[in-house]
């Protein structure tokens, strides 16, 4: 029978992956996205900013955190008592694991406004890998659906 200890061992190696998948990165393509042709053109970024990307919001952690609720709430009472006990456990634990698995695949990125030769402004918002300053010449690069910024 699973412990407490076992089903919070799954629930953080769940919610672990989970962060693992994000793609926002600048620096990071995807298997699809490599030997892609991209078009590259040059732009000057007017403006940087900080913004938080929001995490997951997957059935993973509001099913591991359900898992554990009922595990733990299945400790609770005797009869009935337990029954209601596993209920209530695993209602919590789901609203629970929700919301740890958000937080903890929630992360910052920046949100990138540049200016084209032609005066066309874009922005692009990515992971905070690289630091980009008003004034600096940039690459900004787009194919397969996605835009990213490089000096």
């Amino acid at each position: 029978m699973f412990n407490i200890g076992k089903a919070t061992a799954l629930l953080l190696a769940a919610t672990t992956l989970a962060g693992c998948a994000s793609g926002l990165s600048g620096s990071t393509y995807t298997r699809d996205q490599a030997r892609q042709v991209e078009d590259v053109r040059m732009a000057t970024v007017e403006s940087v900013r900080e913004v938080v990307i929001e995490g997951t919001k997957s059935a993973v952690g509001t099913a591991a955190g359900a898992i554990v609720g009922g595990i733990a709430g299945s400790n609770v009472g005797a009869g009935k008592g337990s029954s209601a006990g596993v209920v209530l456990g695993t209602v919590a634990g789901g609203v629970a694991g929700s919301a740890i698995e958000e937080g903890a695949t929630r992360q910052t990125a920046t949100e990138i406004t540049v200016q084209f030769d032609d005066g066309k402004l874009i922005a692009v918002t990515q992971a905070g890998d690289e630091k980009f300053h008003p004034g600096d010449r940039v690459r900004v690069l787009t194919g397969s659906g996605v835009t990213r910024i490089s000096h």
